[in-house]
């Protein structure tokens, strides 16, 4: 009988517990009232920001691992640890093979707490597989207060998928056409006339290749890329498209407001392109190895290796910029190709940074990101390195390179870019001043911030991504010898992975999003 009466004592004990804590956690409606919390935001619910224990956070960057990391990260931590009790680690993934990592990264639930992300490198997809914790207004208030009042809502907004949000944006947009920069000291050479089209810039690698034997025409980044950046000035960016997904060779007209998708694989401006690329290939435009290449195409610009590159403005004229001081004899120019096409600002998925779903340490997380983007001492420091170093402070809004300024560079910082961002004060003016032209030409269109959720279709997506690696990318870089028969080929494969389906789906998705609207 005891025993008896111990148990019912505590069962009546566990059953008032429960019936408390539902009258006292705030439920409204009565839903879910058993609903274990989330304990990666029960301390943000709780309004509760301790730092008491300090911990380490691990960080997944792109691109290489700068020379200076272990100098400028011993700075970056002295001051995360006397303003949140917490350090930071960071891991690089290459250019040249972070596409096939960074999804392996993410699927194995490897320990880490934050990563690089950004619509271009899969943001949604992995959003929608549940890489990535979901961030609350309540953990983004609590937690990063300066972000909060300093994003703008639409940034926010723009960053959501299927209504949730799993990405902290940069807070500064840029434009995300795409340029060339090339060797203005060959062009006057050899006396070819100014680079404004795709007819110019072929006349232009097709000389090089002819007359100096020691540089390679044109080298394109190093990656798993899909849709390479010579395609986005000669497709997207020539006939004023816009693709929803660029894994994806589907494309819409930004000037059709009913948003009709079509693959571009079927149209006549891609088969006219191919013809395009077959004859530079001919003419010894890039190197035999292109498509194994893991050269860093920025660096092989600077050392004389290759004469054209292609990046967005910003990165070609930070780039100009360390050329003119180190390299003084290579007279860097930039080339706009399709100067008379509607530019774009990027949407705020453009660059972000993420926390992983399984990070023991999210709250922490989140004051860090809040901290680089807007403290201005953190900000400067991860942005440009150590001051005296790496970079002289000019002013509040300015920076002068030093020659060190390169030990700590190249890899995916951006995401953390903000109002607090130094602009150099050698940034080339024609640069500058093409930005204030392009502001002039920007164009907004109903869906600039369409986002594609190709959950019903994961299957064919990925088949299709498979078929753009194998068939296409060796047909645009000239290396199929017959254009007709291995155009049909890839648009046979298509076909049979699914594209149709995929077409049908985004369509559907966009005319749902355009009758909300």
């Amino acid at each position: 009988m005891q025993k008896k009466s111990k148990r019912a004592m505590l069962a009546f004990v566990l059953m008032m517990v429960m019936i408390l804590s539902a009258c006292g956690g705030g439920n409204k409606g009565g839903e879910e009232i058993a609903k274990p919390a989330d304990s990666k935001q029960t301390a943000a619910q709780d309004g509760n920001s301790d730092t008491s224990k300090e911990v380490k956070l691990k960080m997944i960057f792109l691109g290489p691992k700068p020379v200076d990391y272990d100098q400028v990260y011993a700075e970056i931590n002295k001051k995360l640890k006397q303003k949140i009790n917490a350090t930071i680690e960071a891991e690089f993934l290459d250019w040249s093979d972070w596409a096939q990592k960074y999804p392996l990264k993410l699927a194995a639930n490897e320990d880490f707490d934050l990563i690089y992300s950004a619509n271009w490198a899969g943001y949604s997809d992995q959003a929608l597989k549940g890489g990535f914790l979901e961030l609350t207004d309540q953990l983004i208030s609590t937690y990063m207060p300066m972000s909060w009042k300093a994003m703008p809502k639409e940034s926010w907004e723009q960053a959501k998928v299927n209504g949730k949000l799993y990405m902290v944006p940069s807070n500064k947009g840029g434009f995300v056409e795409k340029l060339i920069l090339y060797r203005e000291d060959l062009r006057k050479k050899y006396g070819l006339p100014e680079i404004n089209s795709p007819e110019t810039f072929a006349e232009y690698i097709k000389a090089i290749a002819k007359n100096e034997p020691g540089i390679v025409p044109f080298t394109p980044e190093a990656g798993d890329w899909k849709l390479h950046n010579l395609d986005r000035i000669l497709v997207k960016q020539k006939n004023d498209w816009n693709m929803p997904d660029l894994d994806l060779p589907l494309a819409f007209k930004i000037a059709d407001g009913k948003g009709q998708i079509f693959n571009i694989y079927e149209t006549p401006e891609f088969k006219e392109l191919l013809a395009y690329y077959k004859d530079l290939a001919d003419n010894n435009a890039w190197s035999k190895n292109v498509l194994n290449s893991k050269n860093d195409h920025m660096q092989d610009f600077k050392d004389g290796k290759t004469a054209a590159v292609t990046q967005n403005l910003d990165t070609l004229g930070a780039k100009m910029a360390e050329i003119r001081r180190d390299k003084p004899e290579f007279e860097a120019a930039l080339a706009d190709l399709t100067p008379n096409s509607k530019k774009s600002v990027a949407v705020s998925t453009q660059n972000g940074t993420s926390i992983h779903a399984t990070s023991k340490n999210p709250e922490r997380a989140l004051m860090f990101i809040d901290l680089v983007q807007n403290d201005k001492e953190l900000h400067d420091l991860i942005m440009h390195g150590i001051a005296g170093t790496h970079y002289e402070p000019v002013g509040e809004d300015k920076f002068k390179s030093t020659p060190q300024n390169a030990n700590y560079a190249g890899y995916s910082k951006w995401s953390f870019d903000s109002p607090l961002n130094r602009v150099n004060v050698t940034f080339p003016q024609e640069a500058a001043d093409l930005a204030k032209v392009w502001e002039g030409k920007v164009y907004h269109y109903p869906l600039e911030t369409f986002v594609f959720n190709n959950a019903n279709v994961k299957t064919e997506v990925a088949n299709v991504s498979n078929v753009m690696l194998r068939y296409a990318i060796p047909l645009e870089y000239g290396v199929i010898p017959d254009i007709d028969n291995g155009l049909a080929d890839l648009n046979k494969q298509m076909k049979a992975a699914g594209i149709d389906k995929i077409q049908a789906e985004m369509q559907k998705q966009i005319d749902e999003f355009l009758a909300k609207r």
